[in-house]
This record gives C-alpha cells, structure tokens and sequence, in this order.
C-alpha cells in the first residue's frame, strides 16, 4: 500500500468498470513533466513506502530541473519483465533454486513465483542452417529442438509451475513484435488498480514497446530477477530529450529510412543515458508501426528508452492488435485524465531538443559497421567503393600494389577486384567478387513488425518475378517474420508464392540473421570467399550490423528496409548503384530497374488496408502460450520443484543458497585479499561476462570436453548461460582483457599467489585455488567499471569467482548495483586517487575494515584498505540506498527476497 503522502489515491470508471489510480495533478510541477517523467512520477506515488520510495523522491521528480545533470536516485518499480531465452533462462534457473532453498529451511517452495507478471519469448535459439525451399522452416525448428532440447525442457516446466510466468514457444516470434501485438497492456489492471504499463527486459531492443507509450528498456537479468520478485529498481532521475517531428514522409521512402535518419541524428547529439521523447504535429503523423520501428533501435542511438506518448493512433493499433474493447477504453479514459495523452502543439520541458522535418528524409541505408554510419542509398555504390579498400589487402609481399592500375581491368577503375568462378552443386557456374551481397535477409522484428515495408518488400518480389528477375545465385535469401501474422497477410494477399520465386522462403520466426544466427553460407560459396580472401557483404532488415556479428564469411554489413533487401538480391552486388543501374532484363530482353519494380505508396496501403484485420492478431495469439505438438510432447518433470539432471550441461543448479540459513550471518570485515585482477580505465561488462564461441584450450572448453560434449556440439555462452559451471571458467575470460598482475598477456589470465613464484594461470584456476586456501579475492579498477550493457553474468561470475570486493575509481550505475546484489562490496579510491598513483602492483594482501558497520543498521561512508606494503587509505562505500544495505547484509538479493517470502 502507498503512503499516499500528497492524497492523490483516487478513483477511474470507465464503462461499468471502477478503477484506483494515483493522481498526478497532485504533485506540484507535474503539469509541464515530459511524458516519460509522468510514468515515472506515477510510479513513486503508488509504490511510495516511506523508506526506498519517500515523499522527497516524489518532490525532487516533481521539481525536476531540465537542465541539471543527473544526480538524483529514485528506486522504479516496473510492471512486468520480459526476456528472451539466451537471457532469460539463467533467470528461471535462480527462480528454480530459490524454491528447492525455502523448501530447506522449511518454507512453502510454492510461495516463491514472480510477483510482478513475467513472460518470455523464446526467439533467440532458431539458426537459419536451411533456406531457399518450402521445407526450410520445419527443417530449421527441427534443429532448433535437436540442440536445444535440454533448455526447452526446463523452461516447459517453468511455464507449468510457476503462477505469472509465461513462455511463448519457439516458432511463434520474437519477443518485440509479440510484445507489442499481444503482450503489452499501455495501460496496466492488477489489484483493482489501474497505472501506466511499464516494464525492464533482458534484452536491450525491448525500447520497441515504447512506440506504444509504453515505457521500458533493456536490464541485465540480475535486475530482471529482482523485478520479478517485486523489487525497485535504482536509477537516476534522467535527461529528457524532446525530439520534434513535423511534416510527413515522402513517397518512396521507408520507415527503416527513417529510423536511420533517426540514429545518425542522435549518435552525433549524444544521448546515452537520456531518455528521448517524439512530440509534435509530426508525431501525428507517424504510423504506429513506424513508432516501433523507431523504438526498436534506441540502443542503437544510445538512449536508455525513446518514448512516443499515447494517441488515437495508439488506440488504433490496440484495436487492430485484438486488445479487448475495455481496454481500449481504459487507455484512453486514463492516459486524458492522468494528462498522458499527446497533444501536438504542446512543448514540455525538455533537457534538449531535436527537430526533423520528415519531408526531408531520403532512402537509406547503413553500414559496413555500425547502425549511425546512414548512407544516402545514391551514393551506397561510391561509398562502398571507398569503403571496401578497408577490407581489402592491395599489397603484395614485395609491398607493391597487387593490382597497378596499368594492368588493371578497365572495369575495376581503382576498385579492389579479385573475380572466382565458383560452381554451383547443380555444375553450372557463376562469378563473385567483392562486394557479392551473400546474405539477403529480412530479419528483426524491428522491421517485421511494421505491415507496409513487409507488404512493399513482397511487392517488390512480385512485381520482379512478373518482370522474369530473381536472386543471383550467390545469395543466401531469407525471411523470418517476427510473427505468423506476417505469414497469414502474405498468405491473404496473394504475395508468399512470389516471396518463394525470388528465394525468400520462411526459414523461422525469430531473430536469425540480426543475431547473428545466419547459419552458414552454401559451402562452394564460402569456399570461394575464404581461399581467396572476398569481401562480401550482406544486406539485412535488422538493427545491428557489427563486425563479424552477422556471419564469420562476411566482412560488410548493411542495414536496409525489407524491399530494399529484396532489390539487393537481385542486384547481387554493392558495386551496383541500385537507383539507377539495370538490376537485370526482362523476359522480352528489356532493361529492368528498381524504379520499374518499387511498388507506390497506394499500393502498399491498399494490401495493408485489405489483408490485415483484427481477425488475424486474434487467431494468431489465442493460443500462444500452449506451443506446438513437439513443444507439448517435451517430457518434464512434475511438481513445484525441478529434477535437477546431474548430465546436463546446459542447466544446472547454482550454489547460492548453499549452507544459508533464516537468520542472516553478520556482515564481517575482509583480511588477507589477494587480487585476482588489477585492470584499466572502460573495462566493461563486455570484459567480464562469458560471450561468444567457447575455445576448445579454455577452462569452459575443457569442463565441456570432461563432461563428454564434442567440440562441434560446444554451442555458444548464450545457450549456456544456464550452466554456472560453463559460465564462472569464462567470466574475465575475454580475449581482449589485460590483466596487469600478469603483463604481457591478454585474455582471463592472472598470477597465482597460492603457488610458488606466482606462476601465469587462468583465471579460473587461480580463483580455485584461492577458495580452497579460504582466500578472499579483490578486483582492482580504473575509470567506468562496468560500463556497457547490463549483464548479469558479469556480476554472479564475479562473485561465483571468490571475490568479496571491487576498489575502483567510479562505476557504471547498473554493474555497481548488481555487484550489491550478488554480495560483493563495491568500493572507490578516494577522490583523485587509483590503483597506479597509492603505489599497487596487485602483488598485496589487502585488508578491509570498518564494513561490520552495517550490522548495527547503517552503512558506513568509508572504510579503511591496508595492505601488507604499507599502503593505506580510505575508500568511499558505493551501497548508496537502504535497499542496497539490506541485500548486502542478507549475502545477496536473492536471499533477501528468500528470507522475505519465508517470513509473510
């Protein structure tokens, strides 16, 4: 219950229906808040306790100074959680021990479930190995369960035993574009309440939903977790920037056009950290669809969320989507009386400020590298022609220039080529060079979500195959729709037999290709592009586009609309200027161009308007969480507890809960530390956390090969993230990580004190070693620590590692906060002040005292650090709320939440 300190507990009807809400006109200054602020002002007035959440939280959000830096904490209690498999499975496995925990020390397993909804959307395990034929989606969901069965089976059980915790199966979607059709509520019922919709997820393109007013963003799964278990989560009151819109689209040009436009504008504005807000009449304008789409890529731009607020074109989509007429209804009755709803001609106020004339957008498209890096689609052939002498070796061994242009072909004018001939498996022939577009991917739900570019890209492929055009041979076309209503308006439309003839076949739904499961390239292409070093490229409608994300053949990466996708397969190559070269000839010989194949705006919006319905969403999401008969058929245990396989190697039970009792062990000082690490400025979570492939010569690798998997069947630490074994041998494991205990040496290495002349050793071994000689371990830092994105595993590795406390000379606010949660003491050299300029070599003892300061029920402001060289100072204490002080003197914030549950 709120402490309703300013009396604004009030009541809605709506219809027949009475709701409680917390009025915001209560508040003083509320009025002029950006709307994102608003959410968040409603936030602390409903969950206001007296102690995290006070009355001056609420006054400081209501007085906010637009033009002040970000100082302020306020703990934000989001609605519900969403996740993604690869993230969202460590979760579940926490929430499965935690039972097995209470039922130890005599508690009721039952009472330990989400108290705030939770639902995940299996999206991120489906690799497009199979395309090109009708078969290739079953084929691709086949292997999806061979090598994924363990994990599926877990999360099945999840779905049964757990009250407000969801799964949606895999072959349904992805998480976003479900998210916003069939899961997002705008406006949250629960408990006869009615508030604003909110919500963090284990993703960081969960921003999509702020399309539909709707505010979130992406977290790590340690604050997931805790939202789950109804715990706030700590931020600072933010930056608003108000990015105006005015004018309309242009014909011929995209929502993707748009967001590139978007990104490139706010990258170079800066808005890390800030929240971004769409106002003006240009908002009007903006279809919902291209709202999400917007959303989608605020990771991309850098803002923590990028928010639309609510309108008739928001109740437009509810009611298209299927949402109930009460609802819709709801949304609308409180976004007008909560001041939430969009009116075009007002300006609140705003940290900064952003307009864009949407008249002037053009088509776009982005790349090799990064989202912001917009080309003008005119100007992508010179760009490409520039940008490729970056891929491209064009000396010898005697340093000469392979290919001096006196012997150059006349048709390369400067430009790298190297022509192979490869043969197909049928034996007929073809030429690729530089440049070959080898992927062609419609991909993401940042773009499938939105109807007009998917039906303009099945346009482009119909009127292409009517011309006789198709695919070059070398290209490797996929669709992947981020849900089966993608499929059913193709299929109502008339268009799938054409998407099938230009080689866009259904390969899954899911992330695929954005995530960088592509699955390899046909294996005579990859052949050729690896023995003679290509630089090919691939063209894909998602929103990340770094090196080597998309596939390990393919150097060049670009972002594009889904017609525009579809035109490159045809074209073939980026050395084609797709505006205004022939894409190839029809079937009476003439020269056909993307102008003769680019559908017009009509008739894009006469398809939309005729083949989507409410009937569609209906029939698609009436049974989304049941699955098919193979997701059904998966044998799981039964109860409310988990049968734990002592083979798995994908899901195991961690040891948090080991030896914990009911009544908490005093919080005591730490003696004799030694440092498992002594590391620089910006090391990120990126450093710390377990991702990518697993080496064969690595402690994972090496647990992996013990337990009997083969090295082809190693899989990723994204579909491990379940197994904490896998996952502590890769934490500080990067390969790119100097360690400067051990000089001269990158990647998880470190020296080993417990062993005579401190040899080199992995950092794992090491850690070992340091936990059976009852050592505790310290982590020596520079400037950022933690900066990046937020994951979880970068803070229960750290603490599953032995270490008991982080020293470093200041923090990313999300790393520090999940270092309090998993136990571990996060520290800061006094001011002006590291490791380098006290003298540390990361050789010393460390001691620690003055932290049983928190068992008498305060937390103190420093505590004094000595080591055995004589080295002292006074080291700032980074627990910052009373929160925070409760989960570190309950070991962690999973068994604060333990012993709370047991305890009610």
């Amino acid at each position: 219950m709120s402490a309703n300190s300013f009396d604004a507990r009030s009541t809605l009807q709506v219809g027949d229906e009475s709701y409680e809400i917390f009025r915001l006109d209560k508040v003083e200054g509320s009025a002029r808040l950006p709307y994102s602020l608003k959410v968040l002002l409603e936030n602390l007035l409903r969950t206001e306790d007296g102690a995290n959440i006070t009355a001056d939280h609420i006054r400081a959000l209501g007085s906010w100074d637009s033009q002040a830096q970000p100082s302020q904490e306020i703990q934000f209690t989001p609605a519900r959680v969403i996740m993604q498999d690869f993230t969202g499975v460590p979760c579940v496995v926490d929430l499965a021990t935690m039972r097995e925990a209470v039922k130890e020390l005599g508690g009721d397993p039952a009472k330990v479930n989400p108290l705030s909804p939770a639902e995940l959307v299996i999206d991120h395990s489906v690799i497009a190995d199979k395309f090109g034929t009708k078969e290739a989606f079953g084929q691709n969901v086949e292997l999806e369960y061979g090598r994924n069965k363990e994990r599926y089976q877990f999360l099945r059980w999840g779905q049964t035993a757990f009250d407000d915790f969801k799964v949606v199966p895999p072959g349904t979607g992805i998480v976003h574009q479900v998210n916003i059709e069939h899961l997002a509520r705008t406006v949250m019922v629960r408990g006869g309440q009615a508030y604003p919709d909110t919500l963090v997820g284990t993703d960081s393109h969960t921003t999509m939903v702020n399309g539909l007013g709707v505010l979130g963003w992406g977290v790590g799964g340690i604050e997931a977790e805790a939202a789950m278990l109804g715990q706030p989560v700590s931020m600072l009151i933010p930056r608003v920037v108000g990015f105006k819109l005015t004018g309309e689209l242009p014909a011929g040009t995209t929502a993707t056009d748009l967001v590139l436009t978007i990104t490139e504008m706010l990258r170079k504005h800066g808005v890390v950290g800030k929240f971004v807000e769409f106002y003006g009449e240009g908002v009007a304008a903006t279809s919902l669809a291209n709202r999400a789409t917007i959303g989608n890529m605020s990771p991309e731009f850098g803002s923590t969320a990028a928010i639309f607020p609510i309108d008739g074109e928001t109740l437009n989509y509810l009611k298209l989507t299927g949402r109930s007429e009460q609802q819709v209804a709801l949304v609308e009755a409180y976004a007008k009386e909560q001041g939430l709803w969009l009116d075009p001609a007002a300006e609140p106020d705003f940290s900064e400020k952003l307009e864009l004339d949407l008249s002037t957008v053009v088509p776009s498209i982005a790349g090799p590298k990064r989202p912001q890096d917009r080309i003008v689609l005119a100007e992508a052939k010179a760009q490409f022609e520039r940008d490729v002498l970056n891929y491209v070796s064009t000396a010898d061994e005697a340093g000469e220039e392979s290919f001096p242009a006196s012997d150059a072909p006349a048709e390369t004018n400067g430009v790298p080529s190297n022509p192979v001939t490869v043969t197909a498996p049928d034996g007929s022939t073809y030429e690729i060079d530089h440049g070959a577009v080898t992927v062609a991917a419609i991909t993401s739900c940042t773009n499938t979500s939105n109807p007009y570019v998917m039906v303009a890209a099945a346009l482009v492929a119909k009127k292409a195959v009517e011309k006789g055009l198709t695919r070059k041979p070398w290209v490797k076309t996929t669709l992947a729709p981020g849900s089966k209503v993608v499929t059913d308006y193709f299929d109502k439309a008339g268009l799938t037999p054409y998407l099938d003839k230009v080689g866009f076949n259904l390969v899954g739904y899911g992330c695929t290709t954005c995530i960088g499961n592509s699955g390899p390239l046909p294996e005579e292409v990859s052949k050729a592009v690896n023995d003679h070093d290509l630089a090919v490229t691939s063209v894909l409608s998602g929103n990340r586009n770094f090196e080597g994300r998309i596939n390990p053949d393919v150097k060049m990466n670009y972002l594009a609309s889904p017609p525009l996708v579809v035109a490159y397969a045809i074209a073939g190559s980026m050395k084609v200027d797709i505006t205004k070269d022939v894409l190839g000839t029809d079937t009476e010989g003439n020269p056909v161009y993307l102008k003769d194949i680019w559908p017009s705006e009509a008739e894009v919006n006469d398809v939309v308007a005729n083949a989507i319905g409410e009937d569609m969403f209906n029939k698609s999401y009436q049974d989304v969480f049941a699955g098919d008969a193979q997701w059904q058929a998966l044998p799981i245990p039964t109860g409310n507890t988990f049968e734990w396989d002592a083979e798995s190697t994908y899901v195991r039970k961690p040891p948090y809960f080991e030896g914990m009792t009911m009544e908490t062990t005093p919080v005591t000082d730490i003696e004799g530390a030694r440092v498992l690490a002594k590391l620089g400025d910006s090391v990120t979570t990126d450093h710390i956390s377990p991702a990518g492939a697993i080496k064969a010569d690595t402690p994972a690798g090496k647990y992996l090969t013990e337990h009997g998997v083969e090295r082809r069947d190693f899989n990723s630490y994204g579909s491990r993230r379940g197994n904490h074994e896998v996952m502590i041998r890769g934490t500080f494991a990067n390969i790119r990580l100097r360690n400067q205990i051990a000089p001269g040496t990158e990647g998880g290495f470190t020296r080993d004190f417990t062993q005579a002349d401190a040899p080199v050793s992995f950092i794992y071994d090491a850690s070992q070693n340091y936990q059976a000689a009852g050592i505790p371990l310290v982590i020596l830092g520079g400037k950022e620590y933690g900066s990046g994105s937020s994951r979880d595993w970068a803070a229960k590795g750290t603490a599953l590692l032995g270490v008991k406390a982080v020293i470093t000379e200041s923090y990313e606010r999300i790393h520090r906060s999940n270092l309090i949660g998993m136990g571990v003491l996060p520290l800061q050299f006094p001011a002006g002040q590291s490791a380098d300029s006290l003298g540390l070599t990361g050789e010393e003892t460390f001691s620690i005292a003055g932290i049983t300061e928190l068992n008498e029920g305060t937390t103190p402001s420093t505590v004094k650090v000595t080591t055995d060289t004589g080295v002292e100072f006074d080291a700032v204490v980074r627990i910052d709320t009373p929160g925070e002080a409760d989960y570190y003197r309950n070991g962690g914030i999973m068994q604060y939440v333990l012993r709370s549950l047991i305890r009610k």
